[in-house]
């Protein structure tokens, strides 16, 4: 498994501490569609020995999920990311097809472990979700069925995966967040287990592929392992996190403080022979990070390292 991370702040700093505890590989946002600025990114990266294994975040798929006049125009844009990709040597996509919202959080400063901040949800804070979210799209303005979605996410597999195959780009897409059947207004698609075998059945590409976020199956209600061995090779990039309660309401938890056996976890991958990025997700925030991005602070990143490196050991030797 390469052990992946996303860099906030994106120092050259931040990336020479990941490089001295092991973590050999990073996430970056979209940088837009200039290739001189992703090749920037590249090099800064490499100079500090790592590499770039996946970009994910603010793509140009919104009006995609929609499938309004601009969808040609975003398709042309995404075509563009995966040419600039091959020409980075970026093996990894992660999307979303979340319509009018990103991931959603109604609280931002959750009580954990000896006072550190994790981030939680409450259906019923919902409304509020919007304006407390720091990756919230401001797009709330028509409703979407189900079959629209599919429908939009169907015709957007069709533009893109032959161009990700020639350009050796996998896409792999991360479940809804929280995985709710609607969400203001919106109804959203992939929220259960079923609906990702659904994707894998659109398209025998390889470069259709699930990016695994244990957090958000988790709020699933499902078995992390089995559902790992369930979709097995389709799982080709992995969000390692937990959570504590449902999907209608739950806190993030420590990697190794909630109810998730996460060894159990690390030796199903083991298991399907899963080899690609794995990165923790939604880290707490640590005394003295209070006014960094929540989810996204660096000290609880090194914590989430060691643990998970303990874990691939142990599962390796057993």
């Amino acid at each position: 498994m390469q052990l992946t991370s996303v860099v906030t702040p994106f120092t050259n700093e931040n990336l020479t501490l990941l490089a001295q505890i092991g973590v050999t590989h990073v996430t970056i946002r979209y940088p837009g569609p200039d290739l001189e600025k992703l090749q920037a990114f590249n090099k800064q990266v490499t100079n500090c020995g790592l590499q770039i294994a996946a970009i994910e975040g603010y793509l140009p798929i919104e009006n995609i999920k929609l499938g309004n006049e601009r969808f040609d125009e975003e398709i042309a844009e995404m075509k563009m990311l995966l040419q600039n990709m091959q020409q980075a040597g970026i093996p990894f996509v992660c999307y979303n097809f979340m319509a009018g919202t990103d991931w959603v959080r109604t609280q931002l400063d959750a009580p954990e472990r000896g006072g550190a901040l994790v981030t939680g949800f409450d259906v019923e804070q919902a409304e509020q979700a919007v304006s407390l979210s720091q990756t919230t799209q401001q797009q709330q303005t028509e409703p979407i069925t189900k079959e629209a979605l599919w429908e939009n996410l169907e015709r957007f597999l069709t533009e893109l995966l032959p161009v990700a195959e020639a350009c050796d780009v996998t896409l792999a897409m991360h479940p809804d967040d929280p995985p709710l059947e609607t969400f203001m207004g919106k109804s959203r698609i992939m929220n259960s287990v079923e609906s990702f075998e659904r994707l894998m059945a659109l398209s025998s590409s390889p470069a259709n592929g699930i990016c695994f976020c244990q957090g958000t199956f988790a709020e699933m209600g499902v078995d992390i392992p089995s559902t790992i061995e369930r979709l097995g090779p389709h799982i080709r990039y992995v969000h390692f996190r937990d959570i504590r309660g449902m999907r209608e309401r739950f806190v993030e938890t420590f990697h190794d403080n909630g109810p998730t056996d996460m060894f159990a976890a690390v030796q199903a991958y083991q298991k399907i022979g899963f080899t690609g990025p794995i990165r923790p997700d939604h880290v707490p925030q640590l005394v003295g990070e209070e006014a960094g991005e929540p989810g996204y602070t660096m000290l609880g990143r090194l914590h989430a390292f060691g643990y998970l490196q303990g874990l691939i050991e142990g599962a390796q030797k057993s």
